[in-house]
């Protein structure tokens, strides 16, 4: 079966950049849920607590599977999926920069060395992260403010179309206020990046040369799996920051420490943690379905274009 096996020929940075980009919508597809559920355990207290504004003392959502089931009993099944556009968009974009270009950028940092050292890896990762949020904040920002958004009867929704949330945060916030949190995603993408790719990258190098698994489908699903755990552990509390932030009003912090600083003395460190679960179960679900997907889009892409070439 195509991409099962030991690849051939080294994939280029065109096929690595494609392939990246196809990977993580795909992975979005299938996971996208827990991400809105995270999103929505997250905000759940900010604000002086809104969700005891809306009932008494009672959190609304509780837990990662309660969170969904009061989604859906509450706003319907395609709440789950508000802001898929944007995280469509998102994913394109930004995946295409961080996955795609990484190995591209270690091999600048190395020199084209075949000894690649834990820094060159960190430093690669660090790079690409930040180009990626430079260059696709914008639907980030979006994606978010729908996730955040309920559908309850008798509530005006913020946005109502992809479109209409650019332009809506543009006129009303600037330009700028497209690319709000950039300094904590920055921050939360270096982690995540770092902690995703070299320990995916680790991982799948330690498996190779100390076990007898070869770069197949078995070796891939446990680095991807390792790489999902480390990365939740490390970068949740910048995510909810950066969640919290992005979400925010206008005025009501008056930046990312003020947003941390208030969500330590109002929630206490816990808050740093919440959506832990759904975050886990996300990252780590997506973790396998992305780097399973890459591995193989990167090898099938190759094989179709030596054929090309040899039908040519």
């Amino acid at each position: 079966m195509v991409g099962f096996g030991p690849a051939d020929v080294p994939p280029s940075a065109a096929v690595k950049f494609v392939g990246a980009g196809t990977a993580a919508c795909f992975a979005d597809l299938l996971t996208f849920p827990l991400d809105t559920a995270k999103v929505r355990l997250q905000i759940q207290g900010e604000a002086g607590g809104s969700a005891a504004a809306e009932g008494g003392s009672t959190l609304r959502y509780r837990g990662v599977f309660g969170t969904i089931t009061t989604m859906v009993r509450t706003e319907g099944p395609r709440s789950l999926y508000s802001g898929l556009v944007a995280g469509l968009q998102r994913q394109m974009s930004f995946a295409s920069v961080r996955i795609g270009l990484y190995d591209s950028v270690k091999q600048f940092y190395t020199k084209g060395s075949d000894h690649v050292g834990i820094g060159s890896r960190l430093l690669a990762g660090c790079t690409t992260g930040a180009m990626a949020v430079a260059f696709a904040q914008p639907t980030d920002v979006v994606k978010v403010r729908f996730q955040a958004q309920a559908r309850c009867p008798g509530h005006a929704r913020r946005y109502c179309s992809t479109i209409e949330a650019y332009r809506t945060i543009a006129k009303e916030e600037g330009i700028h206020g497209l690319w709000k949190g950039t300094a904590p995603n920055i921050a939360r993408n270096a982690i995540v990046n770092c902690t995703e790719l070299v320990t995916y990258d680790f991982i799948k190098d330690t498996l190779l040369k100390s076990t007898s698994l070869t770069d197949n489908l078995p070796c891939h699903l446990i680095s991807a799996f390792g790489a999902g755990l480390c990365t939740t552990v490390i970068a949740s509390p910048v995510d909810v920051v950066k969640t919290r932030y992005m979400n925010s009003a206008l005025s009501q912090y008056s930046s990312v420490l003020d947003c941390a600083v208030s969500m330590m003395r109002k929630e206490g460190p816990l808050a740093f943690y919440k959506g832990f679960m759904p975050s886990f179960l996300r990252l780590g679900s997506w973790n396998v379905v992305m780097f399973v997907t890459y591995e193989q889009l990167k090898r099938a892409m190759m094989a179709a274009n030596h054929s090309c070439t040899t039908i040519l």
